[in-house]
């Protein structure tokens, strides 16, 4: 993931980041650069794609996610504090972690009334089929799966597809177990001789229809079966958050390479992109911090969500440890930028009248900066304006999002983030097509050129 380095040269206010292995503008799309002393080099385009399979495949779920890039920093040199213990020092480079959230952080070698704020924010959990509790029944000589829909997933892309479970189990103590099976359920069709209008009117009832298969006969356990694939006795399970999941790995495709179809793109890609960045950042006079919030898909308004307190007591914990008083730490907080990071809405080939007819990011154009007049995202001018200056600064050509009037978007973390914290907000992203789909599918090459973004952001570009 590269080396930290120490400091910025006097003097410097820009910096460029090599992606090694090409000629600029080559077969990968991505503008390669000068080098840099300042920092360390990015990998090449088939280098961090397969990184960034690696947590891709994983990372089944926010659990998981968190517990890799935990795994990452640890790797780096950072030191985990507890959130239930106090701080009364905070290290240089550290991080906190709840369920499914993580706050990574790097703080500058002192502390002074210039000192400013520059976070990177994603959130680490993707639309998927929840188990119910004591969900698990038989019908018809099968085991099934009774489930409810997390957030707002593309339903008809989920049946018969291998699936696996995961998530995590809380046993009598409160210790959580990070579990994944193999594949191991089926959303079963209806062949096409019992309804044959399914083609043109494919209707889903949520309750009968999205029933998962995992076995034959009358007699099973799901929560036994999978406590026991990491040795844990049934009778010691207390709590469950499990999910069922695509059991298929990522896969590059096209003639080149250059395409990556896999789950979870939404928003893992953000994820990766952050931690990649973050890590890759130079040291600088302001705080340096990598959200993660967890639950986006289903709100945010959890205590591990971008609504929730667990982002705003890290920054007040922080600048506690430096003696920050009450109102100086929210002139600290009034100095920061956030760079809110989700994956958004490339061109699709097959249907460009779903887009706006003027503004259309394409897959292979580069990052995207998403703007929404009716604050959807955070973007306004002051925000849009600091997006560019480390697009210029780490040489990348950025695309624009923006709704056709007429198809209702999305949203993202980044104005609730923003209404939390108080720090002015730029919402961006990787374009990517079947948001929200099981598999869903980008360019790598976007994804190096927002790493880039990312860490010219951080660096105070």
């Amino acid at each position: 993931m590269g080396s930290i380095p120490e400091s910025l040269p006097q003097g410097t206010d820009s910096f460029r980041i090599t992606l090694p292995g090409g000629d600029p503008m080559g077969a990968s799309g991505v503008q390669a650069v000068g080098e840099s002393p300042n920092l360390a080099d990015m990998p090449d385009i088939d280098q961090l794609t397969s990184d960034l399979q690696e947590f891709l495949d994983t990372s089944p779920t926010a659990y998981h996610a968190v517990d890799g890039l935990a795994n990452r920093l640890l790797a780096a040199g950072a030191r985990e504090l507890a959130i239930d213990e106090p701080w009364p020092d905070a290290p240089r480079l550290g991080f906190a972690r709840r369920g499914g959230a993580l706050h990574a952080w790097r703080l500058p070698q002192a502390w002074s009334r210039s000192t400013g704020l520059r976070v990177f924010a994603a959130h680490s959990d993707s639309p998927a089929l929840a188990c119910k509790p004591r969900g698990d029944y038989a019908r018809s000589g099968q085991l099934m799966i009774d489930v409810e829909v997390y957030g707002a997933p593309m339903l008809h892309t989920w049946f018969d597809r291998d699936l696996a479970v995961a998530g995590r189990l809380v046993d009598l103590t409160g210790r959580s177990h990070l579990v994944r099976t193999d594949a191991l359920a089926r959303v079963p069709g209806l062949a096409i001789h019992l309804g044959r209008d399914a083609n043109n009117d494919f209707q889903i009832d949520r309750q009968r229809d999205l029933m998962a298969t995992w076995g034959l006969g009358y007699d099973g356990n799901l929560l036994e079966f999978v406590a026991a694939g990491v040795s844990l006795g049934f009778d010691r399970v207390a709590g469950q958050d499990l999910l069922l999941v695509s059991a298929e790995p990522s896969a590059r495709l096209g003639a080149h390479g250059e395409l990556l179809v896999a789950a979870r793109l939404d928003d893992l890609l953000g994820v990766h992109a952050g931690l990649t960045a973050f890590l890759a950042a130079p040291v600088t006079q302001d705080a340096q911090i990598l959200a993660i919030h967890d639950h986006e898909e289903v709100g945010s308004q959890t205590a591990a969500g971008a609504s929730g307190p667990l982002a705003g007591q890290v920054l007040r914990r922080l600048s506690a440890a430096a003696g920050l008083p009450p109102d100086a730490h929210l002139a600290w907080l009034n100095r920061g930028w956030q760079l809110s990071a989700d994956v958004t809405h490339g061109l699709h080939p097959n249907q460009p009248e779903r887009h706006d007819p003027i503004v259309q990011p394409r897959l292979g154009g580069g990052p995207v900066l998403k703007w929404s007049a009716a604050a959807r995202y955070g973007t306004d001018a002051e925000t849009m304006a600091i997006w560019r200056r480390a697009c210029q600064a780490a040489e990348i050509t950025d695309q624009v999002f923006v709704n056709n009037n007429s198809v209702p978007g999305g949203a993202s973390l980044g104005p609730l983030a923003a209404t939390r914290l108080g720090v002015r907000t730029v919402d961006a992203g990787v374009p990517i097509l079947g948001m929200h789909s099981i598999r869903e599918q980008c360019a790598p090459a976007d994804q190096a050129a927002f790493i880039a973004v990312g860490t010219a952001f951080l660096a105070g570009a």
